[in-house]
């Protein structure tokens, strides 16, 4: 399966015209921004969008509203797969 994660485009690479530092959950990444630019959507307008990353890419824009669901999807995974890795350990010791 692939995800992309949610991030904010933080800034935007002088010497780079398709770079971009993307902000996820407090780290910051330089992504590719190609997919996301466009004549309706020049580069200027990418600082401050929020966008799903997969593989150093931006892929998509999305609203925050839904940056925000799937930040809190991902982190409840996270948490699930934490809890199952336990209930495993657990019951290979009974």
């Amino acid at each position: 399966m692939c995800l992309g994660i949610p991030g904010q485009i933080v800034g935007l690479d002088p010497d780079h015209a398709m770079l971009a530092t993307v902000e996820v959950s407090g780290v910051r990444r330089a992504v590719n921004i190609a997919c996301i630019v466009d004549e309706a959507h020049p580069r200027a307008t990418a600082l401050g969008a929020w966008v799903l990353v997969h593989v150093g890419f931006a892929m998509s824009r999305i609203d925050e509203r839904e940056a925000a669901q799937t930040l809190a999807i991902l982190t409840e995974l996270g948490e699930a797969q934490a809890e199952l890795a336990a209930m495993r350990a657990g019951a290979g010791s009974a």
